[in-house]
């Protein structure tokens, strides 16, 4: 089934994890994916992996908090692939500490990749969207916007971006386009064991603490994350706007 076929999907953060699962979940079913990650080699790393399995893929090199370099790499992207159908920002960074210990320099960065991150790629895509009055754009926010402990910045931003996403999608509605946000729970990534080591977690532990809570007796995995970004970003969604979808294998209010 190529439910995406003659789209473009640009998604932000696309060199590993949940960025990289999205990008090949879509080619599969038929988009032209642009891979955005500051880290461009690692990028085209995955980019290449699509085209190996005649996907169509590019990666652009872009930091999401700069809105020089994410205005021009949406113009690139929508000047080699034709158009922008489909955007994924998920770009993300973490720098946990207690809040007494947290410095400015962690909050500016989680808040600028983060939030202001997607609000330069939501801002530079609907440009584009809605000229063509269709469009779909999903923002990756988390469980821990409902509060974490030592992430202060990551849960104010992810919760930010819920906000953004109802509201976005209250002014881009009647341009034919959807705004809607993920929010995964823990899910097996390098950012998940890495925010494990630096804080001095076994991630065995932290694997055994999520399975005590969780309904579903596993922890999440990218694909998991994926499947429910491709759903939102396909027109089987498209009465679909402004609502927040927990993928955290147990109830969450």
């Amino acid at each position: 089934m190529d439910r995406f076929e003659d789209r473009v999907a640009v998604v932000t953060g696309a060199a590993q994890g949940i960025g990289a699962a999205a990008a090949i979940r879509m080619s599969k079913e038929g988009a032209r994916v642009a891979l955005l990650d500051l880290n461009e080699r690692a990028a085209q790393r995955i980019a290449d992996q699509i085209v190996a399995n005649s996907g169509k893929a590019i990666a652009v090199g872009c930091d999401v908090s700069s809105r020089e370099q994410v205005e021009s790499a949406i113009a690139s992207v929508t000047e080699d692939l034709g158009r922008l159908d489909i955007l994924v920002s998920n770009a993300g960074v973490t720098r946990d500490n207690l809040l007494f210990k947290m410095t400015d320099e962690d909050w500016d960065l989680v808040i600028d990749t983060h939030l202001t991150g997607s609000f330069y790629c939501a801002r530079a895509a609907q440009k584009y969207m809605v000229e063509q009055r269709y469009g779909k754009i999903i923002l990756v926010s988390s469980r821990a916007a409902l509060g974490n402990r030592g992430q202060t910045n990551y849960s104010a931003a992810k919760a930010g971006m819920q906000g953004m996403a109802r509201t976005i999608a209250i002014e881009l509605g009647p341009f034919g386009i959807n705004v809607n946000a993920v929010a995964p729970g823990h899910i097996d990534t390098a950012m998940t064991r890495a925010v494990a080591e630096r804080a001095g977690i076994a991630y065995e532990d932290l694997v055994e603490n999520t399975l005590k809570m969780n309904a579903i007796k596993r922890v999440g995995t990218p694909e998991d994350v994926a499947n429910a970004i491709a759903f939102l970003a396909s027109d089987e969604a498209e009465y679909i706007t402004g609502q927040i979808l927990y993928i955290a294998g147990r109830p969450t209010v």
